[in-house]
């Protein structure tokens, strides 16, 4: 492989991180990549290839957040755990049971928080609803539960739904959903970068320059929207939801 393969790599992995700590997505832009790129090896070798990157992006992210927003700490460290879990038994799952189904559903969710966020100008602007320690608690942790399994399972849109579940479930605001998004993605990304090492045949040589690459973006990504604040990460969460739509939507099309 030669260096300019790599390079260009390392430069999709770049926009991603940077994407990705301000929203979510990344996945959008560095899967892709690496598929078109590299078409010569085998799928689930470059997924997992892009799980080491795409880990390094998001412990860059939750770093940079959680030393300027507050986080809430009596339970985020167990909804990690559980979405470490979750997430493995997803990745478990997907070797042996086809996905395929997820794609059409993802795409209805994913339409329907467009326009609920599009036609809610307050969406996450403020932190609203106080609910109590208990409802905060079971909550957080169900949502590790579930969108972990999905990330592992699926993965397209778990930054963007952790942050959609923050904000509708939990009442935190765009920047304080996306600082505990993040702490989430770094432990479901650790669950599967675990398994995939497990499984062997990684692309190590490619994997370490393209995390670097990654966490250089979320490194700037993660400090402009600390900077920007609540209406910059709307505007970012709209367009990536809306390029996430447009890919499955084409994906769809193409297959069907």
């Amino acid at each position: 492989m030669d260096y300019s393969t790599i390079l260009t790599l390392c430069g999709f992995s770049f926009v991603a991180g940077f994407i990705d700590a301000i929203i979510g997505g990344g996945g959008l832009i560095q899967t892709p990549a690496m598929l078109f790129t590299l078409p010569q090896y085998p799928v689930p070798t470059l997924i997992g290839t892009t799980k080491i990157p795409s880990l390094a992006g998001s412990l860059m992210g939750a770093f940079q957040y959680s030393r300027r927003v507050a986080v809430a700490g009596r339970f985020i460290g167990p909804m990690m755990a559980i979405a470490f879990g979750a997430s493995w038994l997803g990745s478990w799952t997907l070797s042996r049971v086809p996905n395929n189904f997820m794609k059409p559903l993802a795409l209805v969710i994913l339409v329907s928080v467009f326009i609920y966020t599009l036609t809610r100008k307050d969406f996450g602007q403020l932190a609203h609803h106080v609910i109590s320690a208990r409802r905060q608690r079971w909550r957080m942790w169900v949502m590790g539960a579930v969108i972990g399994f999905y990330d592992g399972f699926f993965g397209p849109g778990t930054g963007s739904f952790l942050v959609l579940g923050f904000i509708a479930l939990i009442g935190f605001d765009f920047l304080k959903a996306s600082a505990h998004a993040k702490l989430v993605n770094a432990a479901t990304n650790l669950a599967s970068v675990l398994f995939f090492i497990n499984k062997g045949g990684l692309l190590y040589h490619v994997a370490l320059p393209m995390a670097v690459a990654n966490l250089s973006g979320a490194f700037l990504g993660a400090r402009l929207a600390i900077l920007k604040g609540n209406h910059f990460i709307r505007v970012f969460f709209l367009l990536v939801i809306a390029a996430t739509i447009l890919r499955f939507g084409w994906d769809l099309y193409t297959t069907y």
